[in-house]
Protein backbone atom coordinates (compact mmCIF):
# COMPACT_ATOMS: atom_id res chain seq x y z
CA UNK A 1 0.00 0.00 0.00
CA UNK A 2 2.78 2.41 0.97
CA UNK A 3 6.53 2.21 0.39
CA UNK A 4 9.02 4.61 1.96
CA UNK A 5 12.63 4.47 0.74
CA UNK A 6 15.77 6.30 1.83
CA UNK A 7 14.04 9.26 3.47
CA UNK A 8 16.44 11.87 4.88
CA UNK A 9 15.66 15.28 6.36
CA UNK A 10 17.80 17.95 8.05
CA UNK A 11 17.02 21.27 9.69
CA UNK A 12 20.14 23.44 9.37
CA UNK A 13 22.76 21.53 11.42
CA UNK A 14 20.27 19.05 12.91
CA UNK A 15 19.68 15.76 11.09
CA UNK A 16 16.12 14.59 11.79
CA UNK A 17 16.03 11.47 9.57
CA UNK A 18 18.82 9.36 8.10
CA UNK A 19 18.00 6.99 5.23
CA UNK A 20 14.73 5.64 6.70
CA UNK A 21 12.90 2.91 4.73
CA UNK A 22 9.90 0.67 5.39
CA UNK A 23 6.68 -0.51 3.75
CA UNK A 24 3.08 -0.66 4.94
CA UNK A 25 0.76 -3.43 3.76
CA UNK A 26 -2.98 -3.52 3.29
CA UNK A 27 -4.73 -4.83 6.44
CA UNK A 28 -1.68 -4.22 8.64
CA UNK A 29 -0.88 -2.12 11.72
CA UNK A 30 2.67 -0.74 11.60
CA UNK A 31 4.00 1.06 14.68
CA UNK A 32 6.57 3.87 14.78
CA UNK A 33 8.46 3.87 18.08
CA UNK A 34 11.24 5.99 19.51
CA UNK A 35 12.11 8.52 22.22
CA UNK A 36 11.13 12.18 21.91
CA UNK A 37 13.13 13.79 19.12
CA UNK A 38 13.80 10.49 17.32
CA UNK A 39 12.23 11.75 14.05
CA UNK A 40 8.80 10.07 14.18
CA UNK A 41 6.72 13.23 13.72
CA UNK A 42 9.03 14.50 10.95
CA UNK A 43 8.57 11.20 9.10
CA UNK A 44 4.79 11.37 9.49
CA UNK A 45 4.71 14.96 8.21
CA UNK A 46 6.76 13.94 5.17
CA UNK A 47 4.36 11.08 4.40
CA UNK A 48 1.46 13.56 4.65
CA UNK A 49 3.20 16.02 2.29
CA UNK A 50 3.40 18.67 5.02
CA UNK A 51 7.21 18.56 4.70
CA UNK A 52 9.41 17.65 1.74
CA UNK A 53 12.32 15.21 2.31
CA UNK A 54 15.87 16.16 1.36
CA UNK A 55 16.22 12.79 -0.35
CA UNK A 56 14.35 9.52 -0.79
CA UNK A 57 10.93 8.72 -2.23
CA UNK A 58 7.46 7.48 -1.30
CA UNK A 59 5.22 5.24 -3.39
CA UNK A 60 1.48 4.76 -2.96
CA UNK A 61 0.18 1.57 -4.60
CA UNK A 62 3.29 1.38 -6.84
CA UNK A 63 2.98 5.01 -8.05
CA UNK A 64 5.23 7.81 -6.87
CA UNK A 65 3.24 9.61 -4.19
CA UNK A 66 1.38 12.67 -5.50
CA UNK A 67 -0.82 15.34 -3.91
CA UNK A 68 -3.93 13.74 -5.46
CA UNK A 69 -3.33 10.56 -3.44
CA UNK A 70 -3.94 12.41 -0.17
CA UNK A 71 -7.71 11.90 -0.51
CA UNK A 72 -6.99 8.22 0.29
CA UNK A 73 -5.21 9.17 3.53
CA UNK A 74 -6.61 9.86 6.99
CA UNK A 75 -4.33 11.69 9.42
CA UNK A 76 -4.74 12.22 13.17
CA UNK A 77 -1.96 14.66 14.17
CA UNK A 78 -0.34 14.70 17.59
CA UNK A 79 -1.20 18.39 17.94
CA UNK A 80 -5.00 18.26 18.03
CA UNK A 81 -6.60 21.20 16.25
CA UNK A 82 -10.29 21.78 15.44
CA UNK A 83 -12.37 24.91 14.85
CA UNK A 84 -14.01 25.59 18.21
CA UNK A 85 -17.04 27.51 16.89
CA UNK A 86 -18.18 24.76 14.51
CA UNK A 87 -20.56 22.02 15.57
CA UNK A 88 -19.46 18.39 15.54
CA UNK A 89 -21.65 17.74 12.49
CA UNK A 90 -20.61 20.83 10.50
CA UNK A 91 -16.93 20.24 11.17
CA UNK A 92 -17.05 16.57 10.16
CA UNK A 93 -18.84 17.29 6.89
CA UNK A 94 -16.42 20.15 6.12
CA UNK A 95 -13.33 17.94 6.59
CA UNK A 96 -14.83 15.04 4.61
CA UNK A 97 -15.60 17.41 1.71
CA UNK A 98 -11.96 18.58 1.75
CA UNK A 99 -11.03 14.95 1.09
CA UNK A 100 -13.40 14.76 -1.89
CA UNK A 101 -16.54 13.28 -0.31
CA UNK A 102 -19.96 14.81 -1.11
CA UNK A 103 -22.10 16.30 1.65
CA UNK A 104 -24.77 13.56 1.65
CA UNK A 105 -22.24 10.71 1.94
CA UNK A 106 -20.25 12.61 4.57
CA UNK A 107 -23.40 13.03 6.70
CA UNK A 108 -24.27 9.33 6.34
CA UNK A 109 -20.78 8.30 7.40
CA UNK A 110 -20.80 10.70 10.34
CA UNK A 111 -24.13 9.25 11.50
CA UNK A 112 -22.63 5.76 11.31
CA UNK A 113 -19.64 6.70 13.48
CA UNK A 114 -21.62 8.72 16.02
CA UNK A 115 -23.95 5.74 16.47
CA UNK A 116 -21.00 3.34 16.65
CA UNK A 117 -19.47 5.40 19.45
CA UNK A 118 -22.92 5.93 21.04
CA UNK A 119 -22.50 9.71 20.99
CA UNK A 120 -25.29 10.83 18.63
CA UNK A 121 -26.33 13.53 21.12
CA UNK A 122 -22.99 15.30 20.49
CA UNK A 123 -23.98 16.12 16.89
CA UNK A 124 -25.05 19.75 17.52
CA UNK A 125 -22.47 20.48 20.23
CA UNK A 126 -19.80 23.04 19.38
CA UNK A 127 -16.25 21.74 19.43
CA UNK A 128 -15.33 24.21 22.19
CA UNK A 129 -17.96 22.61 24.47
CA UNK A 130 -16.24 19.21 24.34
CA UNK A 131 -13.81 17.92 26.95
CA UNK A 132 -10.31 17.01 25.77
CA UNK A 133 -11.18 13.30 25.64
CA UNK A 134 -14.46 13.94 23.81
CA UNK A 135 -12.72 16.19 21.27
CA UNK A 136 -10.09 13.52 20.70
CA UNK A 137 -12.75 10.89 20.04
CA UNK A 138 -14.42 13.24 17.54
CA UNK A 139 -11.10 13.94 15.81
CA UNK A 140 -10.50 10.20 15.43
CA UNK A 141 -13.93 9.94 13.75
CA UNK A 142 -12.99 12.80 11.40
CA UNK A 143 -9.76 10.97 10.53
CA UNK A 144 -11.63 7.92 9.20
CA UNK A 145 -14.84 9.61 8.05
CA UNK A 146 -13.93 9.72 4.34
CA UNK A 147 -13.05 5.98 4.36
CA UNK A 148 -9.30 6.36 3.72
CA UNK A 149 -7.23 3.40 2.59
CA UNK A 150 -4.21 4.56 4.64
CA UNK A 151 -4.74 5.78 8.21
CA UNK A 152 -1.93 7.61 10.05
CA UNK A 153 -2.40 8.05 13.79
CA UNK A 154 0.11 10.13 15.78
CA UNK A 155 -0.27 9.31 19.51
CA UNK A 156 -3.91 8.16 19.18
CA UNK A 157 -4.13 6.99 22.82
CA UNK A 158 -2.81 10.21 24.39
CA UNK A 159 -5.26 11.80 26.82
CA UNK A 160 -7.60 8.80 26.99
CA UNK A 161 -8.55 6.91 30.15
CA UNK A 162 -8.04 3.09 30.09
CA UNK A 163 -11.62 2.39 28.96
CA UNK A 164 -11.32 4.71 25.98
CA UNK A 165 -7.87 3.32 25.12
CA UNK A 166 -9.53 -0.10 24.85
CA UNK A 167 -12.30 1.41 22.70
CA UNK A 168 -9.73 2.96 20.37
CA UNK A 169 -7.81 -0.31 20.06
CA UNK A 170 -11.04 -2.13 19.20
CA UNK A 171 -11.89 0.40 16.48
CA UNK A 172 -8.37 0.34 15.05
CA UNK A 173 -8.49 -3.46 14.84
CA UNK A 174 -11.91 -3.21 13.15
CA UNK A 175 -10.41 -0.89 10.51
CA UNK A 176 -7.53 -3.32 10.02
CA UNK A 177 -10.02 -6.14 9.39
CA UNK A 178 -11.60 -3.98 6.70
CA UNK A 179 -8.23 -3.95 4.92
CA UNK A 180 -7.01 -0.47 5.85
CA UNK A 181 -3.26 0.10 6.13
CA UNK A 182 -2.62 1.72 9.53
CA UNK A 183 0.50 3.56 10.69
CA UNK A 184 0.64 4.41 14.40
CA UNK A 185 3.21 6.51 16.26
CA UNK A 186 2.85 5.90 19.99
CA UNK A 187 4.60 5.66 23.36
CA UNK A 188 1.93 3.22 24.60
CA UNK A 189 4.01 0.00 24.63
CA UNK A 190 1.15 -2.23 25.81
CA UNK A 191 -0.88 -1.22 22.77
CA UNK A 192 2.08 -1.94 20.49
CA UNK A 193 2.19 -5.52 21.78
CA UNK A 194 -1.56 -6.00 21.60
CA UNK A 195 -2.38 -4.62 18.14
CA UNK A 196 0.90 -4.03 16.24
CA UNK A 197 1.91 -6.41 13.43
CA UNK A 198 5.24 -4.89 12.47
CA UNK A 199 7.13 -1.79 13.49
CA UNK A 200 10.25 0.33 13.53
CA UNK A 201 12.27 1.76 16.39
CA UNK A 202 13.90 5.10 15.55
CA UNK A 203 16.66 6.78 17.52
CA UNK A 204 18.33 10.05 16.52
CA UNK A 205 16.78 9.74 13.07
CA UNK A 206 18.13 6.24 12.41
CA UNK A 207 16.37 2.87 12.28
CA UNK A 208 17.78 0.65 15.03
CA UNK A 209 15.13 -2.12 14.93
CA UNK A 210 12.59 -3.04 12.26
CA UNK A 211 10.33 -6.02 11.63
CA UNK A 212 7.55 -8.06 13.24
CA UNK A 213 6.79 -7.03 16.82
CA UNK A 214 7.08 -10.66 18.00
CA UNK A 215 10.48 -10.98 16.30
CA UNK A 216 11.77 -7.77 17.91
CA UNK A 217 10.81 -9.12 21.32
CA UNK A 218 12.40 -12.52 20.65
CA UNK A 219 15.63 -10.91 19.38
CA UNK A 220 16.07 -9.16 22.73
CA UNK A 221 15.40 -12.36 24.70
CA UNK A 222 18.11 -13.12 27.25
CA UNK A 223 17.77 -16.92 27.26
CA UNK A 224 15.56 -17.05 30.33
CA UNK A 225 12.65 -19.36 31.08
CA UNK A 226 9.76 -18.93 33.49
CA UNK A 227 8.93 -22.09 35.45
CA UNK A 228 5.66 -22.44 37.37
CA UNK A 229 5.44 -25.38 39.79
CA UNK A 230 4.01 -26.67 43.04
CA UNK A 231 6.15 -28.26 45.74
CA UNK A 232 9.30 -27.44 47.68
CA UNK A 233 11.39 -24.44 46.68
CA UNK A 234 14.40 -26.10 48.34
CA UNK A 235 13.97 -29.18 46.13
CA UNK A 236 13.68 -26.91 43.09
CA UNK A 237 16.88 -25.02 43.92
CA UNK A 238 18.82 -28.25 44.63
CA UNK A 239 17.66 -29.76 41.34
CA UNK A 240 19.05 -26.86 39.30
CA UNK A 241 22.53 -27.26 40.77
CA UNK A 242 25.17 -25.47 38.64
CA UNK A 243 23.53 -25.75 35.20
CA UNK A 244 20.96 -23.04 35.73
CA UNK A 245 20.76 -19.69 37.52
CA UNK A 246 17.73 -18.34 39.37
CA UNK A 247 17.02 -14.75 38.32
CA UNK A 248 13.81 -14.05 40.24
CA UNK A 249 11.35 -15.95 42.48
CA UNK A 250 7.65 -15.25 43.06
CA UNK A 251 5.38 -16.92 45.63
CA UNK A 252 1.94 -18.07 44.43
CA UNK A 253 -1.04 -19.35 46.48
CA UNK A 254 -1.31 -23.01 47.61
CA UNK A 255 2.42 -23.78 47.87
CA UNK A 256 3.00 -22.80 44.24
CA UNK A 257 5.91 -20.83 42.85
CA UNK A 258 7.01 -19.01 39.71
CA UNK A 259 10.72 -18.73 39.03
CA UNK A 260 12.68 -17.05 36.23
CA UNK A 261 15.65 -19.26 35.35
CA UNK A 262 18.65 -18.50 33.13
CA UNK A 263 20.40 -21.33 31.32
CA UNK A 264 24.15 -21.65 31.86
CA UNK A 265 26.76 -23.10 29.53
CA UNK A 266 25.31 -25.38 26.84
CA UNK A 267 22.25 -26.56 28.73
CA UNK A 268 18.83 -26.62 27.04
CA UNK A 269 15.17 -26.42 28.03
CA UNK A 270 14.96 -30.21 27.72
CA UNK A 271 17.67 -30.61 30.35
CA UNK A 272 15.86 -28.11 32.57
CA UNK A 273 12.70 -30.22 32.35
CA UNK A 274 14.71 -33.40 33.01
CA UNK A 275 16.29 -32.13 36.26
CA UNK A 276 12.97 -30.84 37.60
CA UNK A 277 10.54 -33.56 36.64
CA UNK A 278 11.16 -35.84 39.64
CA UNK A 279 11.61 -33.05 42.19
CA UNK A 280 8.54 -30.80 41.83
CA UNK A 281 5.16 -30.77 40.05
CA UNK A 282 5.85 -28.66 36.97
CA UNK A 283 2.80 -26.75 35.70
CA UNK A 284 4.46 -24.81 32.89
CA UNK A 285 7.82 -23.84 31.38
CA UNK A 286 7.79 -20.87 29.03
CA UNK A 287 10.47 -18.94 27.20
CA UNK A 288 10.60 -15.51 28.82
CA UNK A 289 10.06 -12.96 26.06
CA UNK A 290 10.70 -9.33 27.07
CA UNK A 291 7.90 -6.77 26.94
CA UNK A 292 8.11 -4.03 24.30
CA UNK A 293 8.90 -1.53 27.07
CA UNK A 294 12.07 -3.51 27.91
CA UNK A 295 12.96 -3.96 24.23
CA UNK A 296 12.59 -0.20 23.71
CA UNK A 297 14.76 0.74 26.71
CA UNK A 298 17.47 -1.84 25.97
CA UNK A 299 17.71 -1.01 22.27
CA UNK A 300 17.95 2.74 22.92
CA UNK A 301 20.59 2.24 25.62
CA UNK A 302 22.63 0.00 23.30
CA UNK A 303 22.39 2.52 20.46
CA UNK A 304 23.48 5.40 22.69
CA UNK A 305 26.56 3.55 23.97
CA UNK A 306 27.91 2.69 20.52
Amino acid sequence: MLEISGIAKSYQQNTALRNVSFHLNEGEIYTLLGPNGAGKSTLIRIINRILEPDSGWIKYQKDLFKEEHLKNFGYLPEERGLYGNMTVEEHGIFLAQLRGMNRKEAKQNLNYWLERFQITDWRKKRIQELSKGMAQKIQFIYTVLHQPKVIILDEPFSGFDPLNVELMKKEILHLKEEGRAILISTHNMNSVEEIGDRGMLLNQGKTILEGAITDMRKQQSSGEYTVRFSGSMIAFVNALWTGFEIVEKRELPNNRHEVDVKVRNENTINELMHVLINQVEVEAIETKIPRMHDVFVQAIQNANTH
